[in-house]
């Protein structure tokens, strides 16, 4: 038959639950800093994509803007459209 063999049990000391208590909070940290480097790069990838955004859109309107006529070329043509108009009544 096998002997058995009695294990005597460690006893935890103070410095026994500091480690532990230590790489508990380790562990924490570690975690708690992955979690804020994710919610970081969501919230910068959101931003970048709303800048894009406001840029395209800002393009649009400057395209758009560069097709009207300026306030002075358009009442300057249309006292010329009122001059002709008279002539032609």
């Amino acid at each position: 038959m096998a002997m058995k063999t009695k294990k005597k049990k460690k006893e935890t000391t103070i410095d026994d639950l500091a480690v532990m208590i230590n790489n508990g909070f380790n562990e924490m940290k570690e975690s708690n800093a992955r979690e804020h480097r994710e919610i970081i790069e969501s919230n910068a990838r959101e931003h970048r994509e709303m800048i894009e955004s406001n840029t395209r859109e800002h393009e649009e309107m400057k395209l758009r803007q560069d097709e009207v006529p300026y306030r002075f070329e358009f009442v300057e043509l249309e006292k010329r459209v009122e001059v002709l108009e008279r002539r032609a009544a």
